[in-house]
């Protein structure tokens, strides 16, 4: 057994973060219902092992705070736009995975108790060991803040083992495989490494945090069917990224 496969089999409790683009499919904007369900599917595949899962999803496919804000709106006003398009996606990722059976509830950060519940620690942690998966949403509530930062905020105080980061590339790479084609992937990467070398798994402040909390970051493609299940059971092509990689404890 690999060290990676050893490692995979352990976890109990995740946070799975995608993108909002990573809802629209192969439109330019908005919500793909096609797309939901099939990623739908795969946390249902993972919650089906007795995995317990929390999700933030990002809110790009509706409105991002930070391009909102470059085209001259007022950047708090912009990123409080952003965090209610993840409200929108979060319950179209709660209908979709209901739909399948899968109990599930709506989070907020920012209240608005007729659609979501408010975010309260002890409850969504019960939520958590009641086998519902808990979307996060609203990112922390704050402006200025990414939903990467709110992912790895909402990991460590849901105590999760790990944060599994839902991208179009299957692990990190040291230049962009989309336009390179002698990109080299990782199989394992520091913390430190990822922001010396600016690769863009996560936001700044977001790795900061999983590095100062010892969280560890696994990316993989949400594109490759049955991924996301496949590294809980200790198979397919991810990146982890931690304190120190094991090739350098060797």
């Amino acid at each position: 057994m690999t060290d990676q496969t050893a490692e995979s089999k352990k976890f109990k409790r995740v946070m799975l973060k995608i993108s909002g683009e990573a809802l629209m499919g192969d439109q330019g904007f908005g919500l793909h219902p096609p797309t939901v369900e099939r990623i739908a599917r795969e946390v249902k595949s993972v919650h089906d092992m007795g995995v317990e899962i929390c999700m933030v999803i990002g809110g790009g496919n509706v409105f991002r705070g930070l391009a909102g804000s470059a085209q001259g709106m007022e950047r708090t006003t912009a990123d409080y736009m952003g965090m209610l398009a993840t409200v929108m996606n979060a319950l179209a990722m709660q209908s979709a995975l209901e739909g399948l059976g899968v109990f599930t509830r709506v989070i907020s950060a920012i209240r608005m108790d007729e659609v979501a519940e408010p975010y309260i620690r002890r409850r969504a942690v019960r939520h958590l060991e009641k086998k519902r998966v808990c979307i996060f949403a609203a990112g922390t509530g704050n402006p200025y803040f990414t939903t990467d930062t709110a992912a790895t905020l909402r990991a460590n105080e849901m105590a999760c083992e790990a944060i599994f980061k839902g991208t179009k590339v299957d692990g990190v790479y040291d230049k962009d495989p989309m336009k390179h084609d002698d990109a080299v992937r990782y199989d394992e990467i520091s913390y430190d490494e990822c922001l010396s070398q600016h690769l863009g798994v996560m936001d700044a402040s977001a790795i900061a945090l999983a590095r100062d909390n010892s969280l560890p970051i696994i990316v993989f493609s949400l594109d490759e069917p049955g991924g996301f299940r496949g590294i809980l059971a200790g198979e397919g092509t991810y990146t982890v990224v931690r304190e120190k990689p094991l090739r350098e404890r060797r």
